[in-house]
């Protein structure tokens, strides 16, 4: 016998509930808006239909992802790394968190092609079904740079070199990308995951990268749907954020400011503002003593300083197959960049390599693809001056401390 149209709607609507149960979802009455935080996994295609299915079938007056203003901007526009400026980026200081930034974006390419999934694919789908509805698409996530540096500030020094490093090196340090990572992924984000094996052992890797993101998001949630009684909202999130940002949406606390809390930079280290200073006080402290013993002692210990210090830095960007001409600025400028606080030799070298080789459009246009393997870093001309940046800073930093202790056992002898 043939079934009638609302029992064949039913049925359907009983297999998708089946089809979508592994998806978490938690429903929350905050102000008077209705919040529906839907738990995705970031490489999962189940997870992009299931955005799908809820935006489809929900009602819903807005859509809100875990994303911020450029991770949304890297996923939606294909030129936003043809639009970088090199010599502002190194100059600001910014080299080294575009650097990761990159090695991060790697990570996620090395994982799309090895196991044909896309991270991020389910907040494409829900941005594309938003658009579809004619819904407004809600930022909440916090901006991927204050993050970090919010969270480094928490980390002892080595814990921050980990931190740092580990975004450069670990994504890459691997030909294959593990079964059991890609597991680990379906319950987090690839920020999260990234860290995973330090955030289980480090309470304040775990509150700058996770927790404070929470907190975050919920006042964003609130931030943007205040005076809006009856308003219902779909909020796309990392099923490892799920349980903390339901928790935090019923914390009592006023949205702009927790916003502009969690948005404050934390200011610098005052051990890390006074070592170069230091530094610099011991170097040239040495420089004296020598010579005022002898100007044999003086002149060994500069050759001391120059030979070590501007040779690793040298090194460095040779490693990174640099410029002949940015070889030798390195080791020329990374003695007196090592004495000056405010500049270091990878600001020099970076921007003599950017100036020396000027990359083309193809590389922009192929960035996000060269850097994916090991040797795209040096073939790509804007990969390469990032290297060269990193391994002469790497260097004279090296250098820095070797030359130092060797000046020290001379004026000891």
């Amino acid at each position: 016998m043939q079934q009638s149209p609302p029992l064949a709607q039913d049925d359907k609507a009983a297999k998708d509930s089946i089809a979508f149960a592994d998806e978490p979802v938690i429903e929350i009455n905050r102000d008077g808006v209705d919040y529906t935080l839907l738990g995705t996994a970031h490489v999962s295609q189940a997870s992009v239909d299931a955005v799908r299915h809820h935006i489809d079938q929900g009602e819903f007056d807005a859509v809100a992802i875990e994303l911020c203003p450029s991770r949304h901007r890297a996923l939606t526009d294909e030129n936003a790394w043809r639009e970088m400026n090199l010599f502002a980026i190194i100059r600001q200081g910014k080299a080294g968190m575009m650097m990761a930034s990159l090695a991060l974006s790697a990570y996620q390419r090395r994982i799309a092609e090895q196991f044909g999934i896309e991270p991020g694919a389910e907040m494409k789908m829900a941005m594309q079904v938003a658009d579809e509805h004619q819904l407004p698409v809600q930022l909440i996530d916090r901006e991927i740079g204050i993050t970090l540096k919010r969270t480094s500030s928490k980390l002892s020094w080595w814990q921050r070199w980990v931190l740092t490093n580990g975004m450069i090196f670990s994504v890459f340090s691997r030909e294959q990308i593990a079964e059991e990572d890609i597991e680990r992924l379906k319950q987090g984000d690839i920020l999260n995951e990234t860290f995973s094996e330090f955030a289980s052992q480090s309470p304040a890797l775990f509150e700058g990268l996770i927790a404070e993101r929470d907190q975050y998001m919920a006042a964003r949630l609130r931030q943007e749907n205040e005076n809006s009684p009856g308003r219902r909202v779909l909020a796309v999130v990392g099923a490892g954020h799920l349980n903390g940002l339901a928790e935090a949406l019923q914390q009592p606390s006023i949205p702009v400011r927790e916003v502009g809390r969690l948005n404050e930079l934390p200011p610098p280290s005052k051990v890390w503002k006074i070592l170069p200073w230091l530094i610099l006080v011991a170097v040239v402290t040495g420089f004296a003593i020598g010579f005022v013993r002898s100007p044999e002692l003086g002149l060994s210990l500069v050759l001391t300083w120059v030979i070590i210090n501007g040779g690793l830095s040298a090194l460095g960007a040779l490693i990174a197959r640099a410029h002949p001409l940015t070889i030798i600025t390195a080791l020329c400028a990374a003695p007196f960049t090592s004495l000056n606080p405010t500049i270091g030799a990878g600001m020099v070298t970076g921007a003599v390599e950017a100036w020396l080789r000027k990359p083309k459009v193809a590389d922009f246009e192929s960035l996000r693809d060269d850097v994916v393997q090991w040797s795209g870093w040096w073939r790509n001309r804007v990969a390469r001056v990032f290297l060269v940046f990193f391994l002469a800073n790497l260097g004279s930093a090296i250098g820095t401390w070797i030359a130092g202790f060797s000046m020290v056992r001379q004026l000891a002898q």
